[in-house]
């Protein structure tokens, strides 16, 4: 297993079985991340994002803007249907009052 020592200003020098696994080269960026149960997790930030092409499966359909529309009217109709139908009675009667 790898082991480092921290410097007096808080540098570790990244021992080079990690950094080639790592792929790091200078000038790489790395993030820290604390878990729940105390453990430290690096992550290098050196992939590059054309490599990332392809990983993702295409989607199963292709949504046209008339669908995306009907979509979104749809759920807007939803939302304003739950939020009146938990009104009292008497809230409707005085809105519709005040609309006259």
């Amino acid at each position: 297993m790898p082991i480092s020592t921290m410097s007096s200003k808080g540098q570790v020098t990244i021992p080079n079985e990690i950094r080639r696994h790592l792929k790091l080269k200078r000038g790489d960026r790395l993030e820290f991340f604390v878990e729940t149960d105390g453990t430290v997790r690096l992550i290098a930030l050196n992939v590059d994002i054309a490599s990332l092409e392809g990983m993702l499966a295409p989607a199963p359909r292709r949504a046209s803007l008339e669908d995306m529309d009907r979509a979104i009217r749809k759920g807007a109709t939803n939302r304003f249907r739950s939020r009146t139908q938990g009104e009292d009675k008497g809230a409707r009667s005085r809105r519709a009052g005040r609309a006259k």
